[in-house]
């Protein structure tokens, strides 16, 4: 009882936070690349875990670290660059709505390479979401057409990762704390985010007042949105399912939007109706 509680309040948490970072981005965006938000998002969170978490990295054995590295690869790394460049050309909000397609993939990934049994209704979810998906991005590239909707195609292979990510997680590392798995994985992460940033002109750049106020916004997302984010979120897939911790991403869009609404991005009622079909097939997905 106290278990089912308590993935429910990670659950809340954890759209709040995810929700938010969204925006986060696209305000540390004004001032740095998207390189060097991704990068940098990775060595604060890096950093931060090393201080809480250096100790937990002594319980993850030899062999388990393959899987901490493939989960790097694709829960944090690809997505953290992905998301960052496609913010360059499409809204905060419309990220967050494609993004809610991650427990989607999360069932075809599991069912295709994890043994997961697909229901019926679920295979309606599948195909309901991926129209709610096609409606979003069509309407928006007809009624936006000073943004690039091709980029929405990184939010999709950065939601495809996440799904990986999650199956990988439950399957092979089950037995590890959250700690060990998030702090492992930024300790594999953080010197290719370092030698990444190194190739971009951010030292050259960092005294400007532009990019050091973009550096607080990455600072927290760094931090809360990624660190922590990620220790809760690790926890809620082992005492979970797979697609019960993406769905998450039923409740993401919603902060999302809020916020983008509150930095004046517009959704039209068309990309509204094609964000609420793809909810419902999420739903019928997750559903039992």
């Amino acid at each position: 009882m106290v278990s089912k509680q308590l993935k429910w309040m990670y659950l809340f948490i954890l759209s709040l936070i995810w929700g938010s970072s969204f925006i986060l981005i696209k305000k540390g965006l004004v001032g740095l690349t998207a390189f060097q938000l991704g990068s940098l998002r990775i060595i604060f969170a890096a950093l931060f875990l090393f201080l809480i978490g250096f100790k937990s990295l002594f319980k993850i054995q030899r062999h388990q670290w393959k899987f901490i590295a493939l989960t790097s690869l694709f829960g944090t790394f690809i997505p953290a660059y992905f998301f960052a460049i496609a913010e360059t050309q499409i809204d905060s909000s419309i990220t967050a709505i494609l993004n809610s397609l991650t427990p989607l993939n999360a069932l075809i990934i599991g069912a295709t390479f994890f043994g997961i049994t697909f229901h019926k209704n679920q295979i309606w979810g599948v195909i309901v979401g991926l129209v709610g998906c096609l409606l979003l991005v069509f309407n928006g590239a007809v009624n936006h057409p000073e943004q690039n909707y091709y980029f929405a195609i990184l939010v999709l292979i950065a939601s495809i990762c996440y799904a990986i990510n999650v199956n990988l997680i439950k399957r092979y590392l089950s037995d590890l704390t959250s700690l060990s798995i998030t702090t492992g994985n930024f300790l594999i992460l953080l010197f290719p985010a370092l030698v990444i940033l190194f190739f971009t002109d951010f030292f050259e750049v960092v005294h400007v007042e532009k990019v050091q106020h973009s550096l607080w916004f990455i600072l927290i997302l760094g931090i809360v949105g990624t660190g922590i984010a990620n220790v809760i979120f690790f926890k809620l897939i082992q005492i979970s399912s797979p697609v019960f911790a993406t769905s998450v991403t039923y409740l993401i869009p919603v902060v999302a939007i809020f916020w983008g609404l509150l930095d004046n991005e517009v959704l039209t009622s068309v990309q509204c109706i094609g964000a609420f079909i793809i909810l419902i097939g999420v739903y019928l997905s997750a559903k039992k």
